[in-house]
């Protein structure tokens, strides 16, 4: 599909015409412009932007590689630095003294650290791994809270070519030892501990735990760097990052990789119990995480950027280590949670730090819609505001009334919403407006970014037309990809290019678009994933770990239902090994089976809801059927086929568990 055949657009909100007149994309004919060039030449596009936005050290002669598809590859044959990309070359041109990170901790001390200071830290950083034996291609694990110091580590292997996996702080020593193993990590950088919300909880204490179970034979060394000084246990293998560095010069020569060699390497849940390494390109990943981050948000020397999301997660990569950096930008980080000491932080941090860009989950503006209204005295309406020029919205669909809200009272009616649609897998933005070129509406992520072939598909890869539902692909490659999973690329074909789909990209997402405007609008996952606040959790991972309470757990089956704070809550359904319990006895053993998953994967995947029952609805060949669950789950009455079922009373044993 042309994208120009879409491109009457509704007028529920038109781009403020303040901002359409300044902005990088400006007007729908700004768009139309792009997205005919794409389509025109969709090679010669991405390079005229890579050559735009990246500095190459040799120039690549070679575009779009697609002689092993579907492992694509960019920009081959040239080569770069990421971390020269972020760093040198802004102090090259002139931005050494601009603010890179303004950095608020969780008791709200405030740092500023500049380009050339970022610079020095990251190359005492980088020569402190070399001292450690870190080369290129090696793998290093990073368990940090947000830092500064955290995104110079990114940074820092970047610079010398090691492939870094960042593993959130709140997942379990399970979780962390089995990404550390599944990458052959022979480092792990870590603290002593993070602040959140005023408590200081253990970081070195669960790397320990970690490693001790066994599998993580390649680490030589964990570097701990000092965040609160508490007691922590120490062996013969840990050093502390301060005093490692202290002597290391300021100085070290990047190294020049070629496009597609490795930059990171981020684990996410798929539908099997075992999560997925997603590999990601230095060139390709680099090109469209600097142009998203330009154009998406319509940055522009003057704005501060703020994303609050962790460096645990893809957006965290794209939108706080490498994109803002890329292209100069001054953004503020911080350490701590939204509602603490009170609910308005956000609000107070924006007008402190004179915030123009903000970038958060619905997840949180759902969670602070509450509290504003229990409590006015944390409604934003009460801070000050006025600096905010562009919203954004990340990690899952918005709701169309937390986004009347976020648009009405954070927004004051004039900052337009960027409802971004991508994923781990995507590297960066693939379908969302552009503050300066698209009428805006609630629910809906627009279009897609010029250049992204987006389309909605049947199960055969045959186009849907616009106004009813199918599955989202995306038909042509495109610089940011997911170039494999890392040490299996059998799931990575099967997981996104299957053979039916014509050798389309498969998002996992359904989706639909406006019969008249082409919008698109996402809806559920089709596979076994759950989203709970923007995270991807896969069903068969949580299984595994309450099965994993061998003492108790004979069987357990995990959906999701609709959740208005978290967009999807977990909902486990549990056969124990001995008699099934009620009322207060239930309650405790539900609360015990919710500390175990949090210690098994983190806190994030405790079930919100643990029934139990005699059993699970089965058909006579054995299989669950999840969609009577997903029922249940949702207090729907089951109108389902159930003539397969095996036995149809344990529905009510459900029901009543509720």
């Amino acid at each position: 599909m042309n994208p120009l055949d879409h491109l009457v657009e509704p007028q529920e909100y038109p781009p403020p015409p303040a901002l359409a007149a300044q902005a990088h994309v400006a007007g729908r004919a700004g768009y139309a412009s792009l997205a005919a060039e794409a389509e025109e030449d969709h090679e010669a596009y991405w390079a005229r932007l890579a050559r735009e936005f990246v500095h190459w050290k040799r120039p690549f002669r070679k575009l779009l590689g697609t002689q092993n598809a579907p492992h694509y590859t960019w920009f081959e044959d040239g080569t770069l630095n990421v971390s020269w990309n972020c760093l040198d070359r802004q102090v090259a041109e002139g931005r050494g003294e601009k603010v890179a990170i303004i950095f608020e901790a969780d008791d709200g001390h405030v740092t500023h650290t500049t380009y050339a200071q970022l610079l020095a830290m990251v190359c005492r950083l980088a020569n402190m791994l070399k001292a450690q034996g870190v080369k290129k291609g090696d793998r290093v694990a990073i368990y940090m809270p947000m830092s500064v110091e955290a995104v110079a580590c990114m940074q820092a292997c970047a610079r010398i070519g090691a492939i870094h996996t960042v593993v959130f702080g709140g997942f379990s020593a399970h979780s962390l030892r089995d990404r550390i193993a599944d990458t052959g990590a022979v480092l792990v950088l870590t603290a002593d501990e993070q602040m959140r919300g005023g408590k200081a909880l253990s970081l070195k204490g669960v790397v320990d735990e970690a490693l001790a179970l066994g599998g993580c034979d390649a680490v030589r060394a964990v570097i701990v760097y000092r965040r609160t000084g508490g007691q922590i246990p120490w062996t013969d293998r840990d050093h502390w990052m301060h005093e490692l560095t202290a002597a290391q010069p300021e100085r070290c020569e990047p190294v020049w990789v070629e496009a597609e060699h490795p930059l990171f390497l981020l684990y996410t849940s798929g539908s099997t119990g075992k999560p997925k390494g997603v590999q990601h390109s230095s060139g390709g990943y680099l090109v469209q995480a600097a142009v998203t981050m330009k154009w998406t948000f319509d940055m522009h020397p003057q704005d501060v950027f703020w994303c609050t999301a962790d460096i645990g997660w893809v957006t965290g990569h794209s939108y706080i280590a490498y994109g803002p950096l890329a292209i100069g930008a001054t953004q503020l980080m911080f350490e701590g949670v939204p509602t603490w000491p009170n609910a308005g932080r956000f609000w107070q941090m924006i007008g402190r730090h004179r915030v123009t860009v903000f970038y958060t989950a619905p997840t949180a503006i759902r969670s602070l819609i509450k509290a504003a209204e229990a409590n006015p005295q944390v409604h934003p309406q009460r801070y000050d505001l006025q600096s905010l020029r562009v919203l954004g919205s990340v990690g899952e669909p918005i709701n169309p009334a937390a986004w009347e809200w976020y648009h009405r009272h954070v927004g004051g009616g004039r900052c337009p919403i960027v409802d971004t649609w991508w994923q781990t897998e995507t590297g960066a933005h693939m379908i969302t407006p552009l503050p300066g070129a698209t009428s805006l509406v609630p629910g809906s992520c627009a279009l897609p970014f010029p250049g992204i072939a987006a389309a909605i598909v049947d199960e055969l890869g045959g186009d849907v037309p616009n106004g009813q539902s199918g599955l989202l692909v995306i038909k042509k490659p495109w610089p940011g990809m997911i170039r494999t999973i890392w040490g299996d690329d059998a799931r990575y074909r099967a997981s996104y290019f299957p053979a039916e789909l014509r050798g389309y990209y498969l998002a996992g997402d359904g989706a639909s678009r406006d019969r008249e405007t082409g919008y698109f609008t996402i809806g559920g996952r089709i596979d076994d994933v759950l989203n709970v606040s923007g995270h991807r959790m896969g069903t068969m991972e949580i299984e595994s770990a309450l099965v994993a309470c061998t003492e108790l757990v004979a069987e357990a089956a995990v959906v999701g239902r609709p959740d208005e704070t978290s967009g999807e809550a977990i909902c486990a359904f549990v056969v124990l090994k001995g008699a099934r319990p009620q009322g207060e006895a239930a309650a405790a053993l539900a609360a015990q089976l919710r500390t175990w998953v949090g210690k098994e994967i983190g806190p994030i995947a405790k079930p919100k809801d643990i029934r139990f029952a005699d059993n699970l609805p089965k058909t006579r060949s054995g299989k669950i059927m999840r969609r009577l669950l997903r029922s249940v789950a949702k207090g729907e009455a089951v109108t389902q086929d159930i003539s397969t079922l095996e036995n149809p009373a344990i529905l009510h044993q459900l029901f009543e568990t509720h």
